[in-house]
């Protein structure tokens, strides 16, 4: 039986969400920018670095986002990742394997842990509706450091989202937090 997929534009020109009708992740996102590491972590992210054009994979609970680069054009790179996840998916393999989940880093401070938690409950959910995803780097001296990734990552809109939404929503739970910045 095949999968269903459908499309979906991001804000960002670069990137499409492919929405799956089955779970892939049972929660968050895992970000793939080549294929070397997605290597022995995820064979779908694998098989979709072997797409010529496509430059990074992100693959959340129920979708997978494709940013694709300057040599990529939609036409034939929509062919060919929607019969590499029809076929991958179908056939029952592994999406992920191990753990996929970015590990809270030793030390982490009370601040990192509060804003760690504000992103996993408020933010990732709504950037991931977009296929993006946002991950805490690190904070330090009133600056919180942000990977953004999937849509999230070139996208001419990233900037409002960072400093009119997240910034806001962090400064308004935490008071020692000053700036957000993307790394």
């Amino acid at each position: 039986m095949s999968v269903n997929i459908q499309l979906e534009w991001t804000p960002n020109p670069s990137t499409i969400k492919y929405v799956v009708d089955q779970p892939l992740l049972p929660s968050g996102a895992a970000n793939f920018t080549s294929r070397e590491a997605a290597q022995g972590r995820s064979p779908l992210a694998e098989k979709l670095m072997q797409i010529e054009g496509v430059t990074n994979v992100m693959i959340g609970t129920n979708f997978v986002t494709i940013t694709k680069g300057e040599a990529g054009d939609w036409d034939s790179l929509n062919d060919s990742v929607m019969s590499a996840l029809d076929q991958h998916l179908t056939a029952g393999k592994p999406v992920v394997t191990g753990d996929y989940r970015q590990a809270a880093k030793d030390g982490e401070t009370d601040i990192e842990r509060r804003i760690r938690q504000i992103l996993e409950d408020e933010i990732r959910p709504a950037v991931m509706n977009d296929g993006g995803d946002i991950t805490l780097d690190h904070f330090e001296d009133g600056i919180v450091y942000l990977n953004m990734r999937g849509s999230c990552s070139g996208c001419p809109s990233s900037v409002l989202t960072l400093k009119m939404g997240i910034e806001n929503r962090l400064r308004e739970e935490i008071p020692e937090v000053n700036e957000v910045v993307p790394v």
